[in-house]
């Protein structure tokens, strides 16, 4: 597929599919570290946690997909190695055996902040570009982190 396939340019479209190269390359990171959290949260909060963790990282999985496929609408090939992941990503990996559980938590909102930041610069790239397709796809990702962030907050008091 090409970009002209649905009315928009090679020009337009390349910072986009940059800058969802690199959302993606995020949320590799993102989805595992939710992984981490899942498998090694221990304490009082195990239950909560450990199904919110799997909620998030099943929406993460869910996010990772649309946005390749985005991608590959847009007629460029989504980053696919874990050298592109870790290269490309602001995210870090950190070591969540041992973790305390608000640790983590507090991983996850920063992490989420930093995605919400990818998200809103993308939304005034596809804006820009008349991408509305990936403005829409993009703004309900990050309403879901922007309710999300506040859940965890509130889970461990903090406003």
């Amino acid at each position: 597929m090409d970009a002209k396939e649905i009315s928009l340019t090679e020009k337009a479209v390349k910072p986009v599919v940059d800058h969802l190269n690199d959302l993606l390359a995020n949320y590799h990171i993102h989805y595992q570290k939710l992984r981490g959290c899942h498998w090694n949260v221990k304490g009082p909060s195990f239950f909560t946690l450990h199904v919110k963790f799997e909620e998030l990282y099943n929406q993460a999985l869910l996010t990772i997909d649309e946005l390749a496929e985005r991608i590959l609408t847009l007629g460029k090939p989504p980053y696919s190695t874990f050298a592109d992941y870790i290269g490309t990503s602001e995210l870090k990996e950190v070591q969540t055996i041992g973790m305390k559980d608000t640790d983590m938590v507090r991983v996850l909102i920063e992490d989420m902040a930093t995605l919400i930041g990818l998200e809103r610069n993308i939304l005034d790239i596809t804006a820009d570009a008349g991408d509305d397709g990936t403005n829409d796809m993009v703004n309900r990702f990050m309403q879901f982190k922007e309710k999300n962030t506040w859940m965890l907050r509130s889970f461990i008091n903090e406003d």
